[in-house]
């Protein structure tokens, strides 16, 4: 790691250090930079902003925030742009691209100079993909998410997933127009508020700075802040903080506890990184069950990302958990310890005796595990059930699956009126894990058969290698590893085979011996395997070394202790 600072760090290599200060000097003046302004410390700010990404609308007013903030503490901001990426505006997925934002972020942040840099994103690639380049370029770093967006309204009612109410029919195509205009009333985002609220408990964020909306003014503070925060631990005296002194084993299994007290989403624990600390999903097994999910938000109860700002955000729930639930020792990016941030956190915004979104820990709304890791002969190495938001008559459940081999396949079968399904059926949807789609869809959530649907059936057992969104709710398996495009056991389910799980015992498995099981395996070896090695460019690079959902599908020669076999 370079000792020099400011504009003297990283300098191009041509050979002559002093030569590439000058130039480099030379260009940015045509900019109309002053010495006074060049010969001060560099924070950069990633811009994430995209006409594609309405997520990320309001980033250009939280750029001047920061800059204002930077400025007034005595930092030159520098503002540049990496890759932004929107859930519905990437072409196949948004996960298909997070790992190549997180190369941008790394690479860019290592290559110019910065002595500290402000990760701002929202969606729920994003937020990943910047933590998981800052880990690796290890520059002092502090996230600055883009906030929740606000609620809509339909017929005097807030606004929240109504996919199974179109379905059965309940609204009409005149209506489906009118909440299509409400639905998403703002800038902002929606369900990346998961991984917003888990960079307070990683402790790379502020206390506080999860939960304010995207449109407020308290935002914009909460992006000024950011910077002061930045500035001073990027020039502090001693050893400048940086991410690996933050991200550490006690900081991400805060962030776990904090996950399952939240009910947050199931992408949380697809998305993090597999590095540092060696997280599995054991360990998210492990906290789950001593965890109480202690906060009433869609889909494992009633509220909204606003109700929980207004009942004092991430900070109360942190504290409520503080004894016994959390390691207060872990670093935090204001250089203070979490038990040490909590503890100076004003009192007054801890206390809202009337609020009832954020439980206390005598009155949970889920007593523990409201997302369970499930293991066993269809999922060797675990899937993931979000409990709190499923069905409890489902939990311990046996049926016939009906299995659907593809996206396209289900697209054109699932509401068939001659689909051998009833309500005891086990839906089961092949290849669309992070190598079969590619990218790892939200396609997890299987609809309901409208011929179900019509008759008042509301959940059923589904089961999946991909992903659904975390305002979703239903009785589903997702991240089902291996998948089913590299021959997981998945690949080889046929209707009529007989599933089971058992969600108290943590278990998922199909009525088929091994020796079946191995048989139609080698069966269908060549037939359903994706060949990898013959496609160009990035996806071909992607299908080659993307792991799988339960180690974050990140690419295997990305993570700290890669070692390439030539």
């Amino acid at each position: 790691m370079s000792s020099e600072t400011g504009l003297r760090s990283r300098l191009t290599s041509y050979g002559d250090d002093e030569f590439s200060l000058f130039l480099r000097k030379a260009f940015i003046k045509g900019a109309g930079y002053s010495d006074d302004a060049l010969d001060r410390p560099i924070i950069g700010i990633i811009d994430t902003s995209s006409g594609f990404n309405p997520c990320h609308g309001n980033v250009p007013s939280l750029v001047k925030a920061v800059e204002r903030s930077v400025l007034l503490a005595g930092a030159l901001p520098i503002p540049f742009p990496t890759i932004s990426l929107h859930e519905s505006f990437a072409h196949p997925t948004s996960m298909y691209l997070r790992n190549l934002m997180s190369i941008d972020t790394e690479e860019m942040v290592k290559a110019q100079p910065m002595d500290g840099v402000v990760l701002i994103g929202g969606c729920d690639k994003t937020v990943p993909a910047q933590l998981m380049g800052a880990i690796s370029a290890n520059v002092p770093c502090i996230s600055l998410v883009t906030g929740p967006m606000l609620t809509g309204s339909y017929e005097g009612k807030r606004v929240g997933a109504c996919t199974d109410s179109i379905r059965a029919g309940d609204i009409d195509m005149e209506d489906i127009g009118r909440v299509n205009n409400e639905l998403v009333p703002s800038v902002g985002v929606s369900t990346a508020s998961t991984m917003a609220c888990i960079l307070e408990a990683l402790g790379i964020a502020p206390l506080g700075s999860a939960t304010p909306t995207a449109p407020s003014s308290a935002r914009l503070r909460v992006a000024e802040q950011a910077g002061s925060i930045i500035v001073k631990i990027s020039l502090a005296s001693a050893a400048p903080l940086r991410p690996q002194d933050i991200l550490t084993r006690k900081s991400f299994e805060n962030a776990i506890t904090l996950l399952h007290a939240l009910g947050g989403s199931t992408n949380a624990i697809g998305l993090g990184p597999s590095e540092p600390g060696g997280i599995t999903l054991r360990d998210v097994s492990r906290i789950g069950q001593r965890t109480p999910l202690l906060v009433d938000l869609k889909p494992s109860g009633d509220g909204y990302m606003e109700d929980l700002h207004r009942a004092g955000g991430i900070p109360v729930l942190l504290s409520r958990l503080a004894h016994g639930f959390l390691h207060l020792d872990a670093r935090t990016v204001t250089g203070l310890t979490l038990g040490q941030a909590l503890a100076a956190y004003p009192k007054s915004q801890l206390i809202f005796p009337y609020q009832n979104i954020i439980r206390p820990l005598e009155d949970p709304v889920y007593p523990a595990s409201s997302l369970v890791v499930l293991h066993g002969n269809l999922a060797p190495d675990g899937c993931v059930l979000k409990a709190s938001a499923a069905s409890p008559h489902l939990f311990c459940h046996r049926g016939p699956a009906v299995v659907f081999t593809s996206a396209a396949d289900l697209a054109a079968r699932i509401d068939a009126p001659d689909l051998p399904v009833t309500a005891d059926s086990v839906l089961v949807l092949q290849n669309i894990g992070p190598v079969g789609h590619p990218g790892m869809p939200e396609a997890g959530l299987i609809p309901i058969p409208k011929k179900l649907a019509a008759q008042g059936v509301q959940d059923m057992l589904r089961i999946s290698d991909g992903r659904m969104s975390g305002t979703a709710q239903g009785t589903v398996v997702l991240h089902v590893a291996p998948e089913a495009a590299i021959g997981g056991p998945i690949a080889f389910v046929r209707d009529g085979d007989i599933i089971c799980i058992d969600v108290k015992e943590c278990t998922i498995w199909v009525e088929v011996g091994e020796e079946e099981l191995g048989k139609r395996k080698t069966d269908s070896a060549e037939k359903n395997m994706l060949t990898k090695g013959r496609r160009r460019g990035y996806l071909g690079m992607y299908e080659r070394t993307v792991m799988q959902a339960n180690m974050g599908a990140d690419f295997d020669w990305l993570g700290a202790h890669y070692e390439a076999p030539y």
